[in-house]
């Protein structure tokens, strides 16, 4: 890639500030998912292996009152972190201040040092995320050099990514050159046929994702809740089904825009509520009655999407095709996500949120490329749009 890697600096006897992504899920104090935490610890033990000392920074949740910044303590990220590598991890309980300067003056070669949840900057004011130049300057300030290795916040400009970068020599961990090698190539160099699966809730969220993927992808396979605006753009009645009525001109555009290269659902599964317990049923999508509404796709749509799928040689999936954390719905996720398991030698891309989470609950993911590890990242990444936390790392 064009952008430094963390092979490319000198590290050894350096004091290291690693931004790493250890937002994890956590239930009364106890982590619930360690995924992320799995994920960044090709770029720690690199760098423990090299010599470095090593100051990691991440933020967890979202801290606005006193009561986030208790939920939301890394200690026990921390102390989990001190098992994993069979060696203490040191925290800081402050993310400023003399007790955090004494503890990376004391580090040794191979030490790892764990700073307090960034995001208790925000408690008086967004200095994490708003990324407050002072605060960028005084963390860069405690280090040699800065490796970004937090592809989940690529997307947001924050202090402890593009604060830090902008005062450091900076180069992307293993985990974030490994996510936007496969997105990158994936959307810009895409071996073909490239096939663009796109489920959630809303057109809205995903209008500049459609657009990208339009004039890069083959097809286009659209599901889930989104589909039923594009359903009524094509004058179907949709009973009880989502509908964002202010984007149905949108969808005639893009439909009109796409050709045959959009695939839409040709049945669903409705219920009479929204619920698990509903009565439900599977209707052509010319058939939806008018007090139902459609919360998966049908088995013919599975077919239909699993055909458009067999020959892909490249493939990138954002997006559940039904409610599929109810199980009487999940049959049109677990569908899709069989149909792209099933392929051989093709590039197969999850691009993080909900279909990671699926992939994951589906127990998929050996039979996946890659599982992106950033929801929002990795779909700013297919709008076209360029990373701040990228941006900011020097070119090699």
């Amino acid at each position: 890639m064009a952008k430094k890697t963390i092979k490319d600096l000198q590290v050894e006897g350096k004091t290291v500030l690693v931004r790493v992504d250890f937002n994890v899920p956590m239930k009364d104090g106890k982590i619930t998912d360690e995924n992320r935490i799995q994920a960044s610890l090709e770029t720690i033990k690199y760098l423990i292996d090299h010599q470095a000392k090593l100051v990691l920074f991440s933020h967890l949740g979202k801290v606005k009152t006193e009561e986030d910044k208790a939920k939301n303590d890394l200690k026990p990220v921390a102390e989990r972190l001190s098992q994993i590598l069979g060696k203490e991890v040191v925290f800081s309980s402050v993310t400023r201040g003399q007790e955090l300067e004494d503890k990376v003056k004391s580090l040794k070669a191979g030490d790892v040092l764990l700073v307090q949840n960034t995001r208790y900057e925000d408690l008086d004011g967004k200095k994490e995320s708003g990324n407050d130049p002072e605060l960028g300057k005084y963390w860069a300030s405690l280090g040699d050099v800065f490796v970004n290795d937090a592809f989940g916040t690529a997307h947001r400009a924050h202090a402890s990514n593009v604060g830090i970068a902008s005062h450091l020599e900076s180069a992307v961990g293993f985990l974030m050159e490994k996510e936007v090698k496969f997105l990158g190539d994936a959307v810009d160099q895409p071996v073909r046929p490239f096939v663009a699966i796109l489920g959630g809730a809303k057109v809205s969220d995903k209008i500049k994702v459609i657009e990208n993927l339009l004039d890069k992808a083959d097809k286009v396979i659209i599901g889930g809740g989104m589909a039923f605006t594009f359903l009524k753009a094509q004058g179907k009645e949709i009973g009880q089904s989502l509908l964002e009525e202010d984007r149905i001109e949108l969808a005639k555009r893009l439909l009109e825009q796409a050709g045959d290269k959009l695939i839409l659902p040709v049945d669903t599964t409705v219920a009479d509520a929204f619920s698990n317990e509903a009565n439900i049923k599977v209707v052509s999508i010319d058939d939806i009655p008018a007090n139902w509404q459609g919360l998966d796709c049908g088995p013919k749509t599975v077919e239909l999407f699993a055909d458009v799928l067999k020959d892909a040689k490249t493939v990138v999936w954002n997006g559940p095709m039904g409610v599929f954390e109810m199980p009487n719905f999940a049959k049109g996720t677990i569908g899709v996500c069989q149909a792209i398991a099933d392929l051989e030698d093709a590039t197969t891309i999850v691009g993080g949120g909900d279909s990671a989470a699926a992939v994951a609950q589906l127990g998929y993911e050996d039979k996946f490329s890659h599982i992106s590890t950033g929801g929002g990242a990795s779909l700013t990444y297919l709008e076209g749009v360029d990373l701040p936390g990228v941006v900011s790392i020097d070119d090699k």
